[in-house]
């Protein structure tokens, strides 16, 4: 079974009088361990699409399912536990909290939810995490006094701290250097690697692209291209 499936997924807005057809009537699946690239142009609808499988927005027509689970027939508190105990988000602008350490930064999606307690086991995650992004000697900093590659990879223990099945990045490495994109992309593609999460990305980077092992493509609110490539 796919753990997302998107079917004729549809999202209009409105603007003024003029009605927007950010996506069209999308249709794919996304399987378990997949490093998913949903690739396109500005405006092709990708950052739309992720924010409906991240149950941030809902389809204007259509279905999406997470673990088989069809959205449009949860409740808001079985959708927002589901947001917090299957998906982790990663953004490009790093959405970190100014006044806590990057320590303090990883631990916070467990301090919300039903269980929100650090015990000695999830402590000891969050050490298993720091120690995988490689910032051990960072974790009294605060944001402004990390560099972004840094800042980058306090964002990805934060996602994974809850253990998710699905991480979900939009333009990951846009505010970062060159050299610093690719450490960040290899990162996130050892722990899809090690962990089995499986990363959504959307993205118009060729790196991404380059890596991922399963390609979607968009155009104008359309999928154009669906496929998956071996030797990613």
């Amino acid at each position: 079974m796919s753990i997302v499936e998107v079917n004729n997924a549809k999202k209009f807005y409105a603007l003024g009088k003029t009605t927007v057809e950010a996506v069209k009537g999308v249709s794919f699946e996304i399987e378990q361990g997949d490093f998913t690239s949903i690739a396109g142009p500005s405006g092709s609808g990708k950052s739309t699409i992720l924010n409906m499988i991240g149950l941030i927005d809902t389809p204007t027509d259509g279905e999406v399912f997470i673990q088989g689970q069809p959205v449009s027939k949860l409740k808001d508190r079985e959708v927002t536990r589901l947001r917090h105990e299957t998906i982790g988000f990663i953004f490009q602008s790093f959405n970190l909290i100014p006044v806590l350490t990057t320590r303090e930064n990883i631990e916070f999606p467990l301090l919300l939810g039903r269980n929100n307690k650090l015990t000695r086991e999830r402590r000891e995650y969050v050490d298993f995490l720091i120690e995988e992004v490689g910032l051990q000697d960072r974790q009294k900093n605060r944001p402004n006094e990390l560099s972004g590659g840094q800042r980058q990879r306090v964002a990805i223990a934060r996602a994974l701290v809850t253990k998710p099945v699905i991480v979900l990045a939009d333009e990951p490495t846009a505010n970062l250097d060159s050299a610093t994109g690719d450490a960040i992309l290899q990162l996130m593609k050892k722990v899809n690697r090690d962990l089995k999460t499986t990363f959504i990305f959307s993205t118009h980077d060729a790196k991404i692209v380059e890596l991922a092992d399963h390609i979607i493509r968009l155009k104008d609110g359309l999928v154009t291209e669906n496929y998956k490539q071996t030797g990613a």
